[in-house]
């Protein structure tokens, strides 16, 4: 897996296993262990990348890579994503996460596990979903979220995503906890606001966990802290 060995290996290229801690956006995760690296090393430059953003309030699997490494990355993308959470019916968000205030209500009465055993079946194999309108996808050079946040009206188009496992893993309305397998590509925020949609009322991801990306698992990886006391030592 790739741990920060000495200098020569960061800069031949080193895969580095991480846990994004919660509010955290991916690029600060970078710059940070980019800091510690140079920092350690003595390093003037050094190449630091991730292989595919996790949202500021999700946790979970980030793939670090350094030096020649970076050039992996394309590769550590297109892997399969496992991804754990909880989403919460009866009411929607603009971020379709809790980012964003909520802005609308819903019943969910009618709701039974086997409506959601039957819908949910909707959402496996290919579907098309539309990202979420506070993405960081780019349309016309701006990326989605500086539209939304500049209250521009705009077309997202949508995309064929692979749902390869969808299980709901505890139902306790308003919320459920599912645990989903899917391509890359995939927003489970749009995955929680289409399936509140299909149930016949409205729903946004409450926390969202990405355990592994391939064969590379959550429980592999470090934390930010014990990283640090890594690079002190």
């Amino acid at each position: 897996m790739g741990m920060i060995a000495n200098k020569e290996a960061i800069q031949e290229g080193q895969l580095i296993l991480v846990d994004k801690p919660l509010k955290w956006t991916s690029f600060q995760v970078v710059n940070k262990i980019r800091w510690m690296i140079r920092k350690k090393f003595n390093l003037k430059k050094i190449k630091v990348g991730h292989a595919g953003t996790l949202d500021p309030l999700a946790t979970g699997l980030l793939l670090i890579c350094t030096g020649k490494m970076t050039k992996q990355i394309e590769g550590l993308m297109g892997k399969e994503k496992t991804y754990t959470g909880t989403l919460v019916l009866g009411a929607s968000t603009p971020s379709y996460d809790l980012e964003t205030e909520i802005d609308k209500h819903y019943g969910y009465d009618h709701i039974s596990t086997e409506l959601l055993d039957v819908v949910k079946e909707k959402f496996m194999g290919t579907i098309l979903q539309k990202p979420p309108l506070f993405s960081a996808i780019k349309k016309d050079g701006k990326r989605l979220y500086e539209h939304a946040r500049a209250g521009e009206q705009i077309e997202v188009p949508s995309r064929e995503v692979q749902i390869h496992d969808f299980q709901l893993t505890r139902v306790s309305l308003p919320e459920v906890d599912f645990k989903i397998c899917c391509s890359k590509g995939t927003y489970i925020r749009s995955i929680a606001h289409d399936f509140g949609q299909a149930l016949g009322s409205g729903a946004y991801l409450k926390t969202l966990c990405r355990t592994s990306i391939g064969n590379y698992r959550l429980e592999d990886a470090y934390s930010l802290e014990v990283l640090e006391a890594i690079m002190k030592s």
